[in-house]
């Protein structure tokens, strides 16, 4: 196996595969609960060979156990409005036969919700137009960039690529990316103050819009990325940076190093969640960005 001969990513799955519980799924931290988004990013991210089978097949049959009939996958069973992590299951049951209705119960929710949206009014303290609906965090809340693109990606590995629900997301984001590139939580504007970009953002935006707009159209994203991202040191804001960049060809070529760089400061700092650990697992997996994780997984 590639990790074998990988250091960083040896010690990824290995730390990932600490997190593992018994009865199936993956906590966020060393001897913690079972968290839904733990437990995707802990799939996505472990190599599907026979050594993993039962361990990812069991995570499987915990995330589909804790999916509500309308197919959302919610934070806490507690908090049914909470369904965020519904996007990620999308790509957590992709590929597997035991789950495909699971995947398409989640799909179909997908296309059936969204976040709020309302007329454009002329005195309006944003400066991006809210007539557009993309995704939510949190049922009854407006769309924003990040769930947005995490919900326009699942749709599209999920065969949805052309549905109108992902073409307006495009439009959503296009619409909130800022004016010297790049995106935040987004907002573009408020009270005539135009805001700063996030590299976290950014990253998913630019994953969302691979073969969803022209190169021109998000040009000073990627200028602004290439910039910021040889700075950046934090696990998930470097890992959605190099998966951004890379979904566009764009991926740095001290991607590698700057991954064992991030996970040198654990040293320092403590251990990652086991979200945060998955996505530069992912990252560095995936050469063409975070969709690309399922066509490098079929040639390995």
């Amino acid at each position: 196996m590639i990790a074998d001969n990988d250091p960083p990513l040896s010690f990824l799955l290995n730390r990932i595969k600490e997190r593992a519980l018994e009865c199936g799924g993956f906590a966020s931290t060393p001897r913690g609960d079972y968290r839904p988004e733990a437990t995707c990013w802990g799939i996505l991210a472990l190599p599907s060979d026979p050594a993993n089978h039962d361990l990812i097949q069991r995570a499987r049959d915990r995330l589909a156990a804790g999916q509500l009939p309308d197919g959302r996958v919610c934070l806490s069973p507690d908090h049914p409005e909470a369904y965020w992590p519904t996007s990620l299951a999308v790509f957590a049951w992709h590929r597997s036969p035991e789950h495909r209705q699971n995947q398409a119960r989640a799909a179909q929710f997908l296309l059936t919700s969204g976040g709020e949206h309302s007329r454009v009014r002329a005195d309006s303290s944003v400066g991006h137009n809210t007539a557009l609906q993309g995704w939510s965090w949190i049922a009854g809340t407006h769309s924003w960039v990040e769930p947005t693109g995490l919900a326009m990606m699942a749709l599209k590995i999920a065969g949805h690529g052309r549905h109108a629900r992902v073409q307006e997301g495009a439009r959503l984001l296009l619409d909130r990316q800022l004016p010297q590139g790049g995106w935040n939580y987004g907002n573009t504007m408020v009270f005539g103050q135009v805001l700063r970009p996030m590299p976290l953002s950014s990253g998913i935006a630019l994953n969302a819009l691979k073969d969803q707009t022209q190169g021109e159209a998000i040009q000073p994203s990627l200028t602004y990325l290439k910039s910021r991202v040889i700075s950046l040191n934090t696990p998930r804001s470097l890992g959605w940076s190099l998966l951004g960049l890379a979904a566009w060809q764009a991926r740095p070529g001290q991607a590698r190093r700057q991954i064992d760089n991030c996970l040198k400061s654990q040293e320092k700092y403590g251990s990652y969640d086991t979200s945060s650990l998955a996505l530069l697992a992912v990252a560095l997996q995936s050469p063409g960005g975070l969709e690309d994780i399922f066509s490098v997984r079929e040639k390995s």
